[in-house]
């Protein structure tokens, strides 16, 4: 038998929060050879543009090679931030390069605003669910969650309101408008400028959070919620759900106000994200590449969803409720009543699937019936046979709760 050393270093408060990523972990499992996982929020590799980023690294090495290869500016390479200023007008936003903050990745951008606003016990308020990397780089900083009501639409503009009532000096609401991770749902026109004028009253910044944007389905993107109140809020994006999540490459857009501390947070976190990645994408995306490829992965995507919607209709005992979403990666399902998502995730490996359970994405009060499945990483055959699988796991459940009923 063998036993942890005790260690010599007294770790720091924020650490013991700190806790594994249960998506992570699962996804370890559906390493197992005859898993279908439906687990992990992965785009498709199959939607990575290779050859093209194979050209664009033999172009940047042979133009600028020591250039790619030396220490960069912090703020990002200044070509890609004027792309990313030019390209989000068409969400609404009236935005200069200056304000544009290069990342390693979306979740980059999160440690740095939980860094710059949040203290110990501060409120900062979340929708119910919510994204679980977010809650994971919020937590070391030790705020105080505040779990907003949130319906198909999103969040509730009326929860917003009553923020300075319910908890006064809240930093600000995180916000995923578009697709919503894990929950799928789209805020309506309408539900954008009700919950923005909300929290403009209210004094609450907004951290608006938009990596499943360009993944739609049915109609195109409404306007951002940062184009209502640009003054008062940060706008996070990615390129990791369109080009590749390899180069680890995001952005943030912030006010001249907030722009600076942001700029210091990441210093010292990474000095700069990799300039040849950068000028890499850049080099792809420059000449209009996106306007041809996302089209491409929209429509893979949406054959998979269509696939999981009729896979659910089919297969799914009843009792089971979801919507189907306009776009993103994801259905959530709420299952019937008695049923516990995180006790049937081993039995569901067992079988051959993955999924998420959904308790990890709520702040407060988890509900144990909820879970996420992802449909862009299986083919329509695949997620016909997962979901088929799923549907008889769960009516094996249901069939032995009610033999053990009283």
């Amino acid at each position: 038998m063998t036993t942890t050393p005790p260690s010599a270093f007294h770790l720091a408060r924020r650490a013991a929060r700190m806790n594994p990523s249960v998506i992570r972990e699962i996804l370890k499992v559906t390493e197992k050879p005859g898993i279908l996982s439906m687990a992990g929020g992965l785009p498709s590799s199959d939607t990575f543009p290779v050859e093209e980023i194979k050209a664009a690294c033999d172009r940047v090495l042979t133009q600028n090679p020591r250039e790619a290869l030396q220490y960069a500016a912090s703020e990002g390479f200044a070509p890609l931030r004027e792309w990313v200023a030019a390209r989000v007008a068409s969400l609404g936003m009236s935005v200069s390069p200056d304000q544009v903050l290069v990342t390693s990745g979306s979740q980059q951008g999160l440690d740095l605003v939980g860094k710059i606003l949040c203290d110990a016990g501060a409120p900062v308020a979340v929708e119910t669910p919510t994204y679980l990397g977010a809650l994971q780089a919020f937590t070391p900083f030790e705020p105080n969650f505040v779990s907003l009501e949130s319906d198909e639409q999103g969040v509730s503009p009326a929860a917003l309101a009553r923020l300075p009532h319910d908890a006064p000096g809240t930093r600000f609401a995180y916000l995923l408008p578009n697709y919503q991770n894990p929950t799928g749902r789209v805020m309506s026109a309408q539900r954008r400028i009700d919950a923005m004028e909300a929290a403009r009253t209210a004094g609450v910044p907004v951290i608006e959070d938009n990596p499943y944007g360009d993944l739609w389905y049915d109609e195109p993107p409404l306007p951002s919620l940062s184009s209502l109140w640009p003054e008062g809020s940060v706008y996070l994006g990615s390129f990791s759900k369109v080009l590749t999540p390899g180069f680890r490459l995001g952005f943030l857009i912030a006010p001249q106000s907030l722009y600076p501390k942001l700029l210091q947070a990441k210093q010292a976190a990474d000095l700069h994200t990799p300039g040849f990645n950068q000028r890499v994408v850049y080099e792809v995306i420059r000449n209009g590449f996106l306007d041809e490829h996302v089209p491409k992965i929209r429509a893979l995507y949406k054959a998979n969803r269509d696939a999981m919607a009729e896979a659910l209709k089919q297969h799914l005992p009843a009792g089971c409720e979801y919507q189907t979403p306009k776009g993103g990666m994801f259905f959530w399902i709420r299952l019937p009543e008695g049923l516990d998502a995180m006790d049937l995730l081993p039995r569901a490996v067992d079988a051959g699937i993955a999924f998420v359970p959904g308790a990890a994405f709520y702040a407060q009060a988890p509900d144990p019936r909820a879970l996420r499945l992802s449909f862009v990483t299986l083919t329509p055959p695949q997620i016909h046979e997962g979901v088929a699988i799923l549907g008889r796991v769960l009516r094996e459940a249901l069939d032995g709760a009610t033999e053990h009923a009283p």
